[in-house]
């Protein structure tokens, strides 16, 4: 009796704490555009930019981004830029089916308000981010990913109801100039796994950081320092709840309703099995 309820506690504790996190063998790609090798706090080791098309820029390095970790900063700060259309092919292994998502780590550390820098990103020819403006999205100096999520079966790139065949193992992801100014990319990775695995940046959590900012370090930046504690009260007046906010995907209830149903039929189950056990023995 004693190992049928430790054995219940053991399979409980597994079921409904289990850590939806990203194992980095998972990754098939990352890139740390424009800038050099680094490995981030989720393990995932991103190569230097190798890129020769466009221009690579470490003018971010002036500026300290919010909503990231101090460790991975840099993926922010570094970036490649072009005058015109540019991107990367990426390889992939067409045998190994399934889900895949795409993280494009952007942050906008040069234009100061919207409608400055738009342009629209193609994967595998299919528009999936039309007229990005980073900064009307999150604002100054901030981090913002943009997930992706798409399958792979049959040689063939499926996202939403597009489909895009895959040509010699490898897609093709493609930051599209537009009128305002020039496509950029701060980082890229691509994962072999549910959009649920993913790390997501924290919601407003850089709200927090302002309030420990030192403008004093920053006299020739206070009047932008002012300007985003603005605009992020802005955000947050306009954001009520943390699943309206775009940089963040609300979570598939689905996954955590079926979970924590399977652990009440279960302890449902073992209870009713531990009565008999005991009356009946």
């Amino acid at each position: 009796m004693g190992l049928l309820v430790q054995a219940l506690i053991l399979i409980i504790v597994n079921v409904s704490f289990h850590c939806l996190c990203i194992n980095p063998a998972d990754v098939i790609f990352a890139v740390n555009a424009g800038g050099e090798e680094h490995v981030d706090l989720n393990g995932i080791r991103y190569v230097r930019d190798y890129n020769n098309f466009g221009i690579a820029s470490d003018y971010g390095k002036n500026r300290y981004i919010h909503r990231v970790a101090q460790h991975d900063q840099i993926l922010y700060q570094t970036e490649r830029y072009a005058l015109n259309t540019f991107g990367y092919s990426i390889p992939i292994d067409i045998q190994m089916e399934g889900d895949y998502v795409m993280v494009l780590k952007f942050s906008e550390v040069y234009f100061m308000g919207s409608g400055e820098k738009v342009f629209s990103v193609v994967l595998n020819g299919l528009t999936v981010v039309p007229h990005l403006d980073i900064f009307e999205e999150v604002g100054y100096s901030v981090a913002h990913d943009v997930y992706i999520e798409f399958q792979v079966f049959d040689s063939t790139l499926y996202w939403k109801n597009k489909r895009s065949r895959i040509v010699s193992n490898q897609i093709r992801v493609d930051f599209v100039k537009g009128e305002k100014d020039n496509p950029k990319i701060n980082a890229i990775y691509v994962a072999h796994c549910t959009i649920v695995d993913i790390p997501k940046l924290p919601w407003f959590h850089f709200v927090q950081e302002l309030h420990q900012y030192d403008s004093s370090q920053e006299n020739d930046e206070a009047s932008q320092y002012e300007e985003l504690q603005a605009y992020i009260e802005e955000k947050k007046a306009q954001y009520k709840h943390p699943n309206n906010y775009r940089a963040v995907p609300p979570e598939p209830t689905y996954k955590w309703f079926s979970q924590y149903f399977i652990v009440i039929m279960f302890v449902l189950f073992s209870t009713a099995l531990i009565y008999l056990t005991s009356n009946f023995a």
